[in-house]
């Protein structure tokens, strides 16, 4: 195999956000991330305290989300959530920005509300992924100015989508691309070294998470981490044999 199960496991924030989700369903889902290793869960912030004593000393994160999924509560509302949950056992953050405000181009307001939830977060030792949700979005200038804002106030991550971004189409129906290798290259090409790139929405099964780490992404958000990663191990244990050609 091209990566070892620790690179992409470790690339796996595991996602437990549907909002029909009942608590045993997030605690079997703690208890499934543990059992693969992977690098987070992403749980509804209700449930971070649980989460945090469920995870105790696996090796897996906490994270939740802010603002969750659509990005309109105020600054002050996700500052505070921020700090709730963080004094809950969180030490990942992904917020969702404004997603009018950057449509508007007021982007005073976008940094000062990226800002707020990236200086409580770090107060209390936690990493921020910022959510642009690029399905909104109608061209590529406001992801770049998305990256370059999140970049200035110190988020670490920079994230495609919340995975529940659908867009009513003129036929009336609802359609979501979520993480696109268009919108994964872009946002790699637009943010330093020193900002990570979460891709979310559409990666589910093994050859599209190892695509997206070739991409240069660091995480992914995914629900289908068992279907993955025991499609690794089944690949592990019998790899395909090489083929020479004389």
């Amino acid at each position: 195999m091209k990566y070892s199960y620790e690179d992409l496991a470790g690339m796996i924030d595991h996602s437990l956000l549907h909002p029909t989700m009942t608590d045993n369903e997030l605690e079997e889902g703690c208890q499934t991330a543990k059992k693969y290793r992977v690098a987070s869960v992403c749980i509804k912030p209700y449930y971070t305290k649980r989460t945090a004593e469920i995870l105790t000393g696996s090796g897996v994160a906490v994270c939740t989300v802010i603002g969750f999924p659509h990005g309109s509560s105020t600054t002050e509302s996700k500052r505070y959530e921020t700090e709730i949950v963080c004094l809950d056992g969180a030490a990942e953050i992904d917020m969702v920005i404004n997603i009018g405000k950057a449509l508007s181009g007021d982007w005073n307001y976008v940094t000062a509300d990226i800002r707020a939830v990236v200086e409580e977060a770090h107060k209390h030792g936690a990493i921020v992924k910022v959510i642009f949700e690029n399905d909104f979005m109608p061209g590529d200038a406001i992801k770049i100015k998305l990256c370059q804002v999140c970049e200035s106030v110190g988020a670490e991550y920079v994230k495609t989508s919340t995975g529940y971004g659908f867009v009513k189409g003129s036929d009336g129906k609802y359609s979501y691309k979520g993480a696109t290798e268009s919108d994964l290259k872009l946002m790699r090409a637009n943010c330093s070294e020193r900002v990570k790139i979460k891709a979310a929405g559409g990666v589910r099964d093994l050859d599209a998470l190892i695509h997206c780490r070739d991409l240069g992404c660091s995480r992914v958000g995914a629900t289908a981490t068992a279907v993955m990663l025991d499609e690794f191990k089944k690949r592990e244990e019998h790899p395909i044999p090489k083929i020479h050609l004389n």
